[in-house]
């Protein structure tokens, strides 16, 4: 049995995404956020796999501009709801969406791709490489202290229902993208991502809180969470449940972080999806009980090398040519060489000797800063020509921030 491509169209979304939905577990997802991702959903770069007239494979993408080092705002597809039927594995399905996506994002003169994976090992033998990670955290606020920068208690914290400082909130967010490399620009719409809060989702929390930090009448920052209470013999054990948080300056950011630890009746505060350097981390009296666990997050595919490399800056100078293997990509294989510094960079074509050599996913890796070139040297992943050259270009890679995706797409 054969299957067909084709573009998504609008009636077909339905059973496209019941489809994916069974993929992944089959549970169904409320209402609400159901009727989400259908606004949210691009359909014209959105494809299905059909078999007959049953979609047996699902593939989407978002328009995404992606913060990149230097501040540059890139465009990205944001390659998202991927599923095979398990009735169809081990036919090339996967591998033939992947294949007419990445045409398309090149066609759509986009310079990346970049996604989240339900599984590490699917996506390198496309070319896509662990760009950012995060931390978890689990922290016993009954023992760990927070040590706040001078000016903290300056900060005015409020609550406020969510809705009626989204827009304000945004306005935060939008300020702190430029900064940290990783982060995608918000469209309309996804604002309402933040303010998902089904109840069957909340398994015994309370409906989803926000309290904003204020200075000069000012939202300088917020933090959005819930509280699970819980009980023991001994007295209360609840937890607070962090949902996100975004902070203008050092001492807003305390402000925020000081509260989630001291909300009465609670012991515990779990995070997710959080920066891996981030500012309350060095404020903590006992990192040990902070529970931190790192694991991976947005993987990066550079569609046209020399674009891509071209977008971003370098913190020290650079001066590579680097060979480039992409099997899935043949556009981009070859010698590259590489010019830049803080102030802007140029990639073209070359026939000179390769001072590095590497395939498409470790330059997808180390794209954004967080990896670095070196330690991918090491595992024996980029191997060095130019002697003294390794060094040179990781240095130049490196990010002042850690690169980071704040949120699922």
């Amino acid at each position: 049995m054969g299957t067909d491509l084709r573009v998504l169209r609008p009636d077909d979304w339905h059973q496209w995404y019941d489809k994916l939905i069974r993929a992944f577990g089959g549970v169904p997802e409320p209402s609400e956020e159901r009727e989400l991702w259908n606004a949210l959903t691009e359909v014209d770069r959105s494809i299905g796999a059909w078999d007959g007239d049953v979609c047996v494979g699902t593939a989407g993408a978002f328009s995404f501009r992606l913060t990149v080092p230097g501040e540059a705002s890139v465009p990205a597809a944001g390659v998202t709801m991927v599923s095979v039927a398990a009735t169809h594995r081990r036919r090339g399905v996967l591998r033939s969406m992947m294949r007419r996506q990445l045409d398309d994002v090149r066609e759509w003169g986009w310079p990346l791709a970049v996604l989240t994976a339900s599984e590490p090992a699917i996506y390198g033998r496309f070319g896509y490489g662990a760009a950012t990670h995060h931390v978890n955290v689990e922290v016993d606020t009954s023992r760990v202290r927070l040590s706040a920068p001078p000016g903290t208690d300056d900060v005015r914290l409020r609550y406020a229902a969510p809705a009626d400082v989204l827009d304000a909130c945004e306005a935060v967010y939008a300020r702190k993208v430029p900064g940290r490399p990783g982060m995608p620009a918000r469209l309309p719409g996804w604002e309402r991502l933040a303010l998902l809060d089904p109840e069957s989702g909340r398994d015994g929390a309370s409906p989803l809180q926000c309290v904003v930090a204020e200075r000069g009448g000012e939202v300088v920052g917020y933090a959005r969470f819930r509280v699970k209470p819980e009980w023991e013999t001994a007295g209360p054990e609840g937890v607070v449940l962090l949902r996100d948080t975004e902070a203008l300056d050092a001492a807003a950011h305390a402000a925020l972080w000081r509260f989630l630890f001291e909300i009465d009746l609670t012991s515990t505060l779990k995070a997710w999806g959080r920066p891996i350097d981030e500012p309350w981390l060095s404020m903590v009296s006992d990192i040990r009980r902070c529970g931190l666990r790192v694991r991976d997050s947005l993987y990066v595919r550079l569609v046209d090398v020399g674009a891509a490399l071209e977008a971003r800056t370098y913190q020290a100078p650079v001066d590579v040519v680097f060979e480039v293997e992409d099997d899935f990509c043949p556009w981009n294989a070859g010698r590259w060489r590489l010019t830049g510094d803080a102030k802007g960079a140029s990639c073209r074509r070359t026939t000179d000797a390769a001072d590095l050599a590497l395939s498409v996913r470790e330059l997808g890796a180390a794209y954004l800063g967080g990896m670095s070139l070196a330690s991918l040297g090491a595992a024996g992943r980029v191997r060095e020509i130019r002697q003294g050259a390794l060094g040179e270009a990781a240095v130049g890679f490196g990010s002042v921030v850690s690169p980071w995706l704040p949120h699922g797409f």
